[in-house]
């Protein structure tokens, strides 16, 4: 069980590298743009949003990884940082589909990994 919640939960922390990388550094690019919706007149309108939220994006990331380097030496402290972070990446997409419906595929992909990471978490103490 744990190293399911282990992969699972890493894969969830890079996704979410890559997603602050898109937009904290990439938001105004053709391709990221287009992933997020986003016009090439807003793009640079809500780039201090973007870069901002990439940030958080980041530290959940961090926050997650830490969670997981700690697990083999306490396991406790560990997992509680791991489910810190996959919880509330989990929380974001939640927030996203709930607050508007047309971004299922966004919060699907955003939130697939930190759910199953979550449950195999619980499932590993």
């Amino acid at each position: 069980m744990q190293i399911i919640a282990v992969v699972l939960a890493a894969g969830a922390a890079l996704l979410h590298v890559y997603i602050w990388v898109l937009e904290s550094f990439r938001w105004t690019e053709p391709a990221t743009r287009r992933t997020f919706g986003v016009s090439e007149a807003d793009a640079p309108v809500l780039a201090p949003m973007a870069y901002n939220q990439g940030f958080y994006n980041l530290f959940l990331a961090v926050i997650t990884l830490v969670g997981l380097a700690l697990m083999g030496s306490e396991h406790g402290t560990g997992t509680a940082l791991a489910l810190a972070g996959t919880g509330s990446m989990l929380a974001a997409a939640l927030v996203l589909v709930t607050h508007d419906r047309s971004m299922l595929r966004a919060a699907l992909t955003q939130g697939t990994l930190p759910a199953l990471a979550v449950l195999f978490l619980l499932l590993q103490l």
